[in-house]
């Protein structure tokens, strides 16, 4: 029998760093979420290096940064020749691979990407049109659309729920699986991502909660009285009253129902663990965060903490020696991902891989480690952050921006006014104009950074 870990990795999407139990949310119940993470490691400043769907995919697939990958923005329609991704090299190596649920967000939908088996966004719409009453509307039926702040019960059983369907499709695996050969399973899905639209029982619930504030910061601009003019799917908005409040229950919701479907697969009875005679590696993250209408802003893309912070919690088989409960603040980002499964599976890190393996981290090895990581977004931003610090630059005016996460984690005050920080911001801004040096878009002259260049979602991979 082979004796190599499985790996379940659970990927929600649109969902910020704070929004857990466990990182000290006051309102939100994740607690099957937050027992990956104190039974193994939770990594407290894992950050998305593009914001965005698109772009997080791919640096998960392959380990790549956006710059080498090639999607720096959101783009549709784009076909990717990728490199060598988790997927293809662990099927080499001889594990089972499949991806359930929530799509790669890859072009054409249906490419593998190194996966023996997709089961995907197209099966569960049409499992979805078979299942439901006569006009029962698909996923939008309720009313809300896919980018939308406005939130409304699920309208359907809630065994229809997207949720519920990718557990269902995960435990189908996981019961038909292959026992000869360990497997690597992605169960990806659709929440927290909008139409905001949780069963009845989770939306009630956080309408009835206490729901904490928006964070405005001193520099955050309203937006124009006018606004809702622009409807339910604007970015810059200022919810408030009954608006504000079903938006944040609708966002919180989704996460609490997914957390109770996890139970199916995570029990310590009937789950994963004692399906596999507890040897499965599960990690847990998501692509990107969500703005919920801190700063005046809803959606993603932007470099602030509610969009770019994400959760990553890695748990083990006790084998791996990782002591349970740990904690690391270092900067690590959805690269990592790749080659921490490869190193603990015994298989190859292909070279294309800029990512690093978090095991020796995970461990309690003290190793050299990156000193902070890139975070850009086209055609906004390039920013920089060691989890402690972060300098904004804003490609089309050239305005910065800096804040103290240690003493400000809510980014409330601008510093990059402060003289006190002048020096500070110097340096960061000068490892910007270096690491900027040779994009195409001609961000950086080798001794300035130049705005106002063109800048736009996809970009060829620099060799």
């Amino acid at each position: 029998m082979d004796e190599r870990p499985n790996f379940l990795v659970i990927m929600t999407e649109q969902h910020r760093g704070d929004c857990l139990g466990i990182d000290g949310h006051p309102c939100l119940l994740t607690p099957n979420m937050d027992g990956i993470g104190a039974g193994g490691v939770r990594f407290t400043r894992a950050y998305t290096t593009c914001p965005t769907c698109i772009a997080a995919r791919r640096s998960l697939l392959s380990g790549q940064f956006p710059s080498t990958h090639g999607m720096v923005g959101y783009c549709e329609g784009v076909e990717w020749d990728a490199p060598p991704t988790v997927a293809g090299a662990l099927t080499q190596a001889g594990y089972q691979t499949v991806w359930i649920g929530r799509s790669m967000h890859q072009h054409p939908p249906r490419k593998r990407y190194g996966f023996e088996q997709i089961t995907t966004t197209e099966e569960y719409e049409d499992w979805l049109q078979t299942n439901q009453p006569t006009g029962g509307g698909g996923r939008y039926g309720a009313g809300p659309m896919h980018n939308d702040w406005t939130a409304r019960p699920w309208h359907l059983e809630e065994r229809l729920h997207s949720t519920n369907w990718v557990v269902g499709r995960a435990l189908e695996f996981l019961e038909r699986r292959d026992p000869s050969c360990p497997f690597f399973a992605v169960v990806s899905f659709w929440a927290a991502h909008p139409p905001l639209t949780p069963p009845a029982f989770y939306l009630d619930r956080y309408l009835r909660a206490d729901i904490p504030e928006p964070i405005i910061g001193d520099w955050a601009e309203p937006p124009p009285e006018n606004w809702r003019r622009n409807g339910a799917g604007g970015m810059n908005v200022r919810l408030d009253g009954e608006a504000l409040r079903a938006c944040r229950a609708g966002y919180y919701g989704l996460i609490n129902h997914v957390d109770d479907q996890l139970r199916r697969i995570l029990s310590p009875v009937t789950g994963v663990q004692p399906m596999t005679d507890n040897n499965t590696v599960v990690i847990f993250t998501s692509d990107h965060g969500e703005m919920l209408g801190d700063h005046y802003r809803y959606h993603k893309l932007l470099p602030y903490e509610p969009a770019a912070r994400i959760p990553l919690m890695i748990s083990c088989p006790p084998r791996v020696g990782i002591r349970a409960g740990s904690l690391c603040d270092r900067p690590v980002c959805l690269e990592d991902i790749m080659p921490t499964i490869l190193e603990i599976a015994g298989v190859d890190v292909p070279e294309t891989i800029e990512g690093r393996s978090l095991l020796g981290l995970m461990r309690g090895e003290e190793s050299a480690w990156r000193d902070c990581l890139h975070i850009e977004h086209a055609p906004v931003h390039h920013s920089l952050t060691d989890g402690k610090e972060k300098y904004i630059w804003f490609v089309p005016d050239g305005r910065e921006q800096f804040f103290d996460l240690v003493c400000d984690p809510a980014e409330r005050h601008d510093l990059a006014g402060s003289p006190e920080h002048a020096e500070r911001i110097a340096a960061w801004r000068q490892r910007l104009v270096e690491l900027l040096q040779g994009r195409p878009e001609g961000f950086s002259d080798g001794g300035r950074l130049v705005p106002g260049r063109p800048y736009g979602p996809v970009i060829k991979r620099l060799e």
